[in-house]
């Protein structure tokens, strides 16, 4: 494979003429480049009042590095801040205002129906498992389900589905993404080798997760479950205002110091105007395989509570069980490899409760305006 660096990515970039005169290279728009396993990813910076107007300049600019000896895949996206309101700015006589109270929308992904974030507030309360048997759980329910992997820095997904391989490239570029047990599957991991770490800036985490969810060939879904990365970063804010979401769904275990965090997972959704299709509590109890008695060893009910407590929806919990993480670590989810067993039953009442919300509520997500 021929040898390419950063310099020579950005000095090609010369090449792309901007509307108004100048070169993309020397604008300043271009953010630190990144190359990984031949594919490079960044994003250009403009203002919100010219994302359409650059549409056509991003898509010039991903072809043209795309061409590049020795690029294999070319990942750009476009990001904008939007400018703060000034309330002494005078107003164009003739202008449109959006009407108080109305957010313009946000732009649907073509084929999809309803995206779903899995959400948590820390890592390693099981929101991944949880992700993929309720991903299994709906399409149990006859829906037509995507899985897309959006843990940038922690990539689970192909591992709990026991996937490797690079993606195939589709049609105009498009990515195809994986699939298995009847789900279509896509994440950063099948991109990036598994013990690569992904030190990313925020325009790299929102240039792949933008590529991901638009320039994937998903196809017809009904619903596309989103494994959020654990806490309230960059990825939880792309998503809230770059892309329709139906609703999220909070995971947890009933300890305290998870709640906590659940919390402000709740939180941020609430403040984005994402609506909490409820919460699930996870590793809820434990039985003992040699003489069935039931330990608690986080605590139980914890969740329940706090459902209870800030008025959302309690879908459902969990068991700590071993055969859970077998079957996880072995790429066969519980739902999958033993759909009529008590974990997978659980699972799939999840997805019953979190479809009943679903169904409760509008499938087009609200627009968010940061000011």
């Amino acid at each position: 494979m021929t040898e390419f660096s950063k310099e020579q990515v950005l000095q090609s970039l010369k090449a792309i003429t901007l509307p108004e005169g100048g070169n993309l290279a020397d604008s300043g728009m271009v953010s630190d480049i990144f190359i990984s396993d031949g594919k490079v990813y960044f994003s250009l910076s403009v203002p919100e009042s010219r994302v359409e107007a650059f549409e056509p300049v991003r898509q010039s600019t991903q072809k043209h590095v795309n061409e590049l000896p020795g690029v294999t895949q070319t990942f750009v996206t476009l990001t904008a801040d939007k400018p703060a309101a000034s309330s002494s700015a005078p107003k164009s006589k003739g202008s449109q205002q959006q009407p108080k109270g109305e957010k313009p929308s946000k732009p649907e992904i073509p084929g999809i129906k309803s995206i779903i974030a899995v959400a948590s507030g820390k890592g390693g309360v099981g929101k991944s498992t949880t992700s993929v048997n309720l991903a299994l759980g709906l399409a149990a329910e006859g829906l037509k389900v995507g899985l897309l992997d959006a843990d940038i820095y922690g990539p689970s997904i192909p591992r709990l589905f026991g996937l490797s391989g690079r993606p195939l490239q589709g049609p105009g570029r498009t990515i195809l993404p994986m699939e298995k047990y009847g789900l279509k599957v896509m994440s950063i991991g099948f991109l990036v080798d598994e013990g690569t770490a992904v030190i990313w800036r925020g325009p790299m985490v929102q240039s792949a997760l933008m590529q991901m969810l638009k320039e994937v060939a998903w196809g017809e879904l009904d619903v596309l479950v989103v494994d959020m990365p654990p806490g309230t970063g960059d990825a939880q804010l792309t998503m809230a205002q770059q892309v329709p979401l139906a609703g999220s769904v909070v995971v947890s275990t009933p300890q305290d110091l998870a709640l906590i965090d659940a919390r402000k997972a709740i939180a941020m959704f609430n403040k984005v105007s994402v609506p909490v299709l409820g919460i699930v509590e996870n590793m809820s109890t434990f039985v003992c395989p040699n003489c069935g008695t039931v330990h608690n060893i986080f605590g139980h009910g914890g969740a329940k509570d706090e459902a209870e407590k800030i008025g959302v929806p309690f879908l459902g919990e969990v068991s700590l069980a071993m055969d859970i993480r077998e079957t996880s670590d072995a790429g066969t989810p519980v739902v999958a490899g033993a759909p009529d067993g008590p974990h997978a039953q659980a699972y799939k009442a999840i997805a019953s409760a979190t479809l009943a919300g679903l169904k409760g509520r509008e499938t087009k997500g609200p627009a968010i305006v940061f000011d």
